[in-house]
């Protein structure tokens, strides 16, 4: 007997990658290779849409210039789902979220890169509608997206698609927004209904129905932001939008940093009615339900009604309202005048209410 083991014949059809035909519909493990399949991913949906001169260098990286300023920096994940719903879909709300966070700190958004997390089986139609979106929001939001990654996991290992984005912005000389500047007798603004994104992606996953179509709010607020400052300059103290968590979880934020008390009038937050509806069936409060295209402003008292009235005169703030101030006490607390005359405070939540909200 030979001591050398006997070799047996490999199995094309069992390796675990196999070859993928030349035209697919759906999303292959190949195509997160690097071969030849992510070229064709990348010329096919990625840079038909996306196309600008720093991303069709096709680099490790974009090298980009800034004007003066400061820079901000920000990045974040979208997991949501459905990845479709009434009024957006992953690939805007990513879009929206990061510029979102940008403006949040005074910045003018520039530049975006993407990060794709793809699950095998994806039809490459979806992923073409998402990239289009996005690519939508982006002009929309005067921003660009100039570098990005795919990665593709096996099928049952991710859920249809996930999306990271960092973007970068610059702050204007004299813009200084933060938390801890919320300061006694400040006015706290939102700028329209509160509650509707959430509402909408639950209504979706629930199959509620209501009278009118409710649509996320899910929108590009850096208008609104620059709109604000070009009233208030550095009489705007705090910006903030009220994702996760809701009105409720930001202020709570704001309150615990600044070391003040924040008082909401219950009477004067704009909610509507499908939505209040909806959030008494379910026993939910507003205040709490995520929102994707509403910003809280905290601006001393002499320049609030400009900026209300400012933001009324947009049509992403024509339902704005001052909800309430900041007082000195009880410092860290947020505590809410009710419709019947009594006082509540409003906690932070202690879990999530809704996940895979954004």
């Amino acid at each position: 007997m030979s001591d050398e083991a006997e070799v047996k014949p490999v199995d094309p059809s069992q390796w675990s990658c196999p070859a993928p035909s030349a035209r697919v519909d759906t999303i292959q493990v190949a195509h997160g290779g690097g071969g030849r399949m992510s070229q064709k991913l990348m010329e096919q949906v990625f840079l038909p849409a996306l196309r600008n001169p720093a991303l069709e260098a096709l680099h490790d990286g974009a090298i980009l210039s800034l004007p003066p300023g400061r820079v901000a920096f920000t990045t974040d994940s979208y997991v949501i789902s459905p990845i479709f719903f009434p009024g957006g879909d992953i690939g805007s709300l990513a879009v929206h979220g990061t510029v979102n966070d940008l403006a949040m700190c005074g910045a003018r958004p520039l530049h975006l890169s993407a990060g794709f997390i793809i699950e095998e089986g994806l039809p490459i139609a979806s992923l073409q509608r998402i990239v289009t979106s996005m690519a939508r929001a982006a002009s929309e939001a005067g921003v660009t997206v100039v570098t990005g990654d795919t990665k593709v996991v096996d099928r049952g290992k991710g859920d249809q698609i996930f999306i990271n984005t960092a973007g970068i912005g610059v702050v204007p000389d004299g813009v200084e927004i933060a938390p801890t500047r919320a300061r006694p007798g400040d006015r706290v603004i939102v700028s329209g209904e509160i509650a509707v994104h959430g509402i909408a992606i639950l209504s979706v996953r629930q199959g509620l129905e209501f009278e009118t179509e409710m649509l996320s709010d899910s929108a590009s607020l850096h208008e609104l932001v620059g709109a604000a400052l070009d009233v208030a300059g550095s009489y705007l103290h705090v910006l903030r939008d009220p994702t996760r968590g809701g009105v409720a979880s930001a202020l709570n934020e704001i309150a615990t940093a600044a070391g003040v008390s924040i008082e909401l009038e219950e009477r004067s937050i704009p909610v509507n009615q499908a939505v209040q509806g909806a959030c008494e069936l379910l026993g939910f409060d507003p205040l709490y339900v995520a929102n994707e295209g509403k910003c809280l402003a905290i601006v001393a008292p002499s320049h609030a009604k400009a900026v209300l009235d400012t933001w009324r005169r947009h049509p992403l703030g024509r339902d704005a309202a001052i909800i309430g101030q900041v007082r000195e006490e009880p410092k860290g607390r947020l505590v809410l005048h009710t419709r019947i005359g009594a006082r509540r405070v409003v906690d932070m939540l202690s879990g999530e209410q809704l996940p895979r909200i954004c």
